[in-house]
């Protein structure tokens, strides 16, 4: 059975979801929510987002590991109403002036046995004599079939309960709204721009019949990997692990050019008129270092970061010559200005003289 919903980004998904949160919470729409997508696409990341974004505390169950009595509870015998009772189980919220949100993971893969259990909660927000508070925000989440998941087809009973999102993997999307806010390894993000393609392999490595596949999940624990990983062998060895043998040989070149790179810290710390011989001379180290710039941005660096940022679009060498400098410097502060507005940074452009002269000559080239 096709998931025929919308197909969005993890962003798009992210967004339309803090609407629904934003209208539940003025008591305008009440109802829950299902996240479909490929193992590894990023769908209890967004959640999580979400969570840290409304100040909510997120209450996560696995269904694939409980039984029905885990969300139904444990009966006893009341002996003085002489009736059974039920003790309520701790996973579900319960306090009423606490934002939190229910996330339901693996409902595609939960057994069917349990799904009736689900629906009340689903449906009419409660189970057994247990309802939730208006607080409590719905979210679940599964794969499907196709996706080469364990996953049974989803009923119409269930179905019907749920807002449906197809949420699939956006080499764009990915690295502009989690990875640069998430601080992932310059290299990964260095080299998904340059090979978008390589984001998420699931269904060419299903058809090849591989085991590994790149997932935003899988370049996400890559980003670990860089940032503990000293030795090289060992290095490539894991990564290899991870993404897939030929993936990790291309994603290899890329970090190793970086890893000739001088630190963003040290550049940051060189007086601007001393920066000019720091910067790299491809195009991967130049991607490399304004993520890895935007990485380091805070309110104590980001006045150097701009100066950083705009002196790309003067570098003069012969290698250089041939890399589009001025659009890499606007590629550079398109992903700067959305952390500093996320942020609260962005008065810090106002007082920028870096930022005036590189404004001014992308007005007088006509690109403003």
């Amino acid at each position: 059975m096709s998931v025929n919903a919308q197909t969005v980004s993890a962003g798009d998904a992210l967004e339309v979801l803090r609407a629904a949160w934003d209208a539940q919470s003025t008591g305008t729409l009440t109802t829950s929510w299902m996240l479909h997508g490929k193992p590894g696409v990023g769908k209890t990341q967004l959640v999580q987002t979400l969570a840290n974004q409304i100040g909510a505390q997120l209450f996560d169950i696995r269904l694939t590991t409980i039984e029905p009595q885990d969300l139904r509870g444990l009966p006893y015998y009341d002996h003085e109403t002489r009736k059974t009772l039920w003790y309520r189980p701790e996973d579900l919220p319960d306090e009423p002036d606490i934002p939190a949100i229910l996330f339901l993971d693996e409902l595609t893969a939960a057994s069917p046995y349990l799904q009736p259990t689900v629906y009340g909660l689903l449906q009419e927000r409660r189970v057994g004599r247990h309802t939730l508070p208006d607080s409590v925000f719905i979210v679940a989440a599964g794969n499907t079939v196709e996706d080469g998941a364990v996953a049974y087809e989803m009923g119409t009973a269930l179905s019907d309960r749920l807002v449906h999102l197809h949420v699939t993997a956006n080499s764009k999307d990915w690295l502009e709204r989690y990875a640069v806010d998430q601080s992932l390894h310059p290299a990964v993000t260095a080299f998904l721009r340059a090979r978008p393609d390589l984001l998420d392999t699931t269904e060419d490595s299903l058809r090849r019949g591989d085991m590994i596949a790149c997932t935003p999940r899988s370049w996400e624990r890559v980003s670990q990997i860089m940032q503990v990983a000293t030795n090289r062998r060992i290095r490539d060895t894991m990564v290899a692990g991870t993404v897939g043998v030929a993936p990790a040989a291309e994603f290899a070149r890329v970090a190793d050019e970086l890893d000739a790179m001088v630190t963003v810290q040290d550049m940051l710390a060189t007086p601007r008129g001393q920066r000019l011989d720091l910067y790299p001379e491809t195009l991967n180290g130049l991607v490399g270092l304004i993520y890895g710039l935007v990485a380091q941005t805070d309110a104590d660096t980001i006045g150097d970061v701009i100066d950083v940022m705009a002196d790309i679009r003067t570098l003069k060498s012969e290698r250089l010559q041939a890399l589009p400098l001025g659009e890499l410097s606007s590629f550079g502060f398109e992903v700067l200005i959305r952390k500093a507005l996320a942020q609260g940074l962005h008065e810090a452009f106002r007082g920028s003289e870096a930022y005036a002269e590189y404004a001014t000559a992308r007005a007088e080239a006509g690109a403003l």
